[in-house]
């Protein structure tokens, strides 16, 4: 665009500088003096609008690099299950069992963050089958997990720490799948706003033993026995996973390929891919035992503690951290490393962790992410349980550190 300007002679021009390059064409005729002579074509000077000289900046164009994810690009739980469905890694099925348990856990995140709100802290004033004292979102936990299995209809059977024996799903809504799990884990912690979580496995079908019965049906020692023989050992998992419920809720999860975490953004209601293929460190600084039992140990496990106390080869003994849940250690330990135990003792001949719903699972995401887990003697994936509610002995953690330990309880 070009604006004339009336200059009285050519000496008299004007020079303008200024230091915003956004000046008008408008605000530049206002600067310019009248002349005083009659106009003419000759007393007009030509002005450009950038006659400023103020340099023209071009807009960089980048191009997209299709293996880098974009700033504002997120990928949530369903896209990453739908994609592991096109590759193969899982079936239509399995997709729907495992969005069935993201959905419950959702549900459960909110009750606890709620909980003070709503009074539903404290007991519910009944004992499960182990014989300990059930807190009100255990109850509530455990409905929520089985009414989001059964609705899905793609699970045959389901067993939970809450239950006295396996629950066969009614024939209207069974499936093929098995899953196992513990509603809330470190419910505890629960009065005090500390960390909780939900552990859960998944095996396949057995065709040996299928099982048709309504809500009102028990199950007799045949039955029960079948479907005791449908607990399968960890290595026949076919996936497992967690859900941690603290500063943030995080769905951790395996199908065998690897262990990838989501967290939950509230903004959107979804869980969002944040750790790919997590890799636990080959050894870490962070042992994690209940210590209030030291004295309830063999002394082998003792001389392996006093090791950790020790200061090492950088001057400083190992940490000890204790959260009291199981999920909230095993979060660390995948992405701090380090060790987790909870051993048998005078008192628990077997430990104090159940193997079918808490220590498989878990085992089964340390493993994926290059750990390792054993009861002192043997392979926790490999261990064959015999009833539903069998408690085992656990170490669990990186590589190194529970192959040091293996070399004291030798």
């Amino acid at each position: 665009m070009v604006v004339a300007i009336p200059i009285p002679t050519p000496s008299s021009q004007f020079l303008f500088r200024t230091s915003r390059s956004s000046v008008s064409c408008l605000s530049l005729l206002h600067l310019c003096p009248r002349s005083k002579q009659p106009h003419s074509s000759t007393s007009f000077a030509t002005v450009r609008c950038n006659a400023l000289q103020s340099p023209v900046i071009q807009p960089e164009i980048k191009t997209k690099d299709s293996n880098k994810r974009s700033h504002f690009e997120i990928e949530n739980l369903t896209t990453w299950l739908l994609k592991q469905e096109q590759a193969g890694s899982i079936d239509a099925e399995l997709t729907i069992v495992l969005s069935s348990i993201s959905l419950a856990c959702k549900q459960i995140a909110s009750l606890l963050q709620r909980s003070s709100i709503i009074q539903l802290t404290g007991g519910h004033g009944t004992i499960n089958i182990q014989g300990e004292d059930q807190k009100k979102l255990d109850v509530i936990s455990n409905e929520v997990f089985c009414n989001c299995l059964r609705s899905s209809g793609k699970t045959g059977i389901i067993a939970s720490e809450e239950e006295d024996v396996p629950v066969a799903v009614e024939e209207t809504y069974s499936g093929n799948y098995i899953v196992v799990f513990d509603p809330i884990d470190g419910s505890a912690n629960i009065d005090t706003a500390l960390t909780t979580g939900s552990i859960f496995g998944i095996y396949g079908p057995d065709r040996q033993c299928l099982i048709d019965i309504d809500d009102e049906s028990t199950l007799d020692q045949e039955n029960q026995r079948c479907i005791v023989n449908v607990c399968q050992p960890g290595r026949n998992l076919l996936a497992a996973g967690y859900c941690l419920y603290s500063s943030s809720v995080v769905f951790t999860l395996s199908i065998g390929k690897g262990v990838y975490a989501f967290t939950l953004d509230p903004t959107y209601g979804e869980f969002v891919l944040t750790h790919e293929n997590i890799k636990i460190p080959a050894s870490g600084k962070i042992y994690s035992f209940n210590e209030g039992n030291y004295d309830l140990w063999d002394d082998k496990l003792k001389n392996y503690l006093c090791h950790l106390r020790q200061p090492g080869s950088n001057g400083k003994p190992y940490s000890g951290r204790y959260i009291g849940c199981l999920v909230g250690e095993i979060h660390r330990m995948l992405l701090c490393g380090g060790i987790y135990g909870n051993p048998k003792n005078k008192n628990s001949k077997n430990g104090n962790l159940r193997l079918l719903y808490e220590c498989a699972p878990m085992s089964y995401l340390v493993e994926q992410a290059g750990g390792k887990a054993i009861d002192g003697q043997q392979r926790i994936l490999d261990i064959q349980p015999v009833e539903i509610h069998q408690r085992t002995p656990i170490f669990i953690g990186s590589q190194d550190e529970v192959e040091k330990l293996q070399g004291y309880l030798a």
